[in-house]
């Protein structure tokens, strides 16, 4: 196995893995139902906009790097499934994390157990935790954990297949409403003491020149 792949591959890998383990009657699938899969808008982020072109080039790829291939099934129309059970020795509920990682980015351990239970079965937090540990001690780690964000009381676990995450800017708060209003209330005082600064300075001058235009005349 050749890492890492780019976002595109992870798309349609992802995509594969789901539909194997979500719709198994309609899988493996052909290069149209890839495509439509790889662009839906649910469950999907970012959502992509593809064409069949983007799709053959990332197939190619993934199956250069032996992460997927052509299925000997479909005569009328050549049809693709992915190469990971075979290729890592997953679990379903391993599968399954993966998949939702690679179709949706980051996530805690509470969002990964509602959003990949649709594809196999996770009983508790703790099982996803477990399945987590598995991906990330493995000789070569599919996820790790993220540091965590300020505001956010979780942390969040990423897939490694593309590479390890740039750890972006750090995320800031958000605004309480009470403290919004607060703010902004400051912020027009602020406002207002600059403009009567700047009105007691204009009137400072104003008697400076009046004092000096009476003086002419006594």
């Amino acid at each position: 196995m050749e890492l890492p792949i780019n976002t595109i591959e992870a798309r349609v890998l992802g995509c594969l893995i789901e539909k194997e383990l979500a719709t198994p009657e309609y899988y493996p699938l052909t290069l149209n139902a890839l495509t439509s899969a790889c662009n839906q808008k649910s469950n999907r982020d970012p959502v992509m906009t593809l064409d069949e072109a983007d799709v053959v080039r990332a197939l190619d790829a993934l199956r250069f790097k032996r992460l997927a291939h052509q299925s000997a099934e479909g005569v009328r129309a050549a049809r693709y499934c992915h190469n990971l059970e075979g290729l890592l020795r997953l679990e379903p509920q391993e599968l399954a994390i993966l998949a939702e990682l690679l179709l949706r980015g980051p996530q805690t351990v509470g969002e990964l157990r509602g959003r990949a239970e649709r594809m196999a079965p996770l009983a508790d937090l703790p099982a996803v935790e477990e399945a987590l540990a598995h991906l990330a001690e493995r000789e070569i780690p599919l996820v790790m954990r993220l540091p965590r964000q300020p505001g956010r009381k979780e942390q969040r676990y990423a897939h490694l297949l593309c590479g390890v995450p740039e750890i972006g800017e750090d995320v800031v708060a958000p605004v309480e409403p009470a403290r919004a209003r607060v703010m902004a209330e400051n912020e027009r005082l602020t406002v207002l003491e600059t403009e009567v600064a700047a009105l007691r300075a204009e009137l400072g001058e104003l008697r400076t020149q009046l004092a000096a235009f009476r003086a002419q005349f006594e």
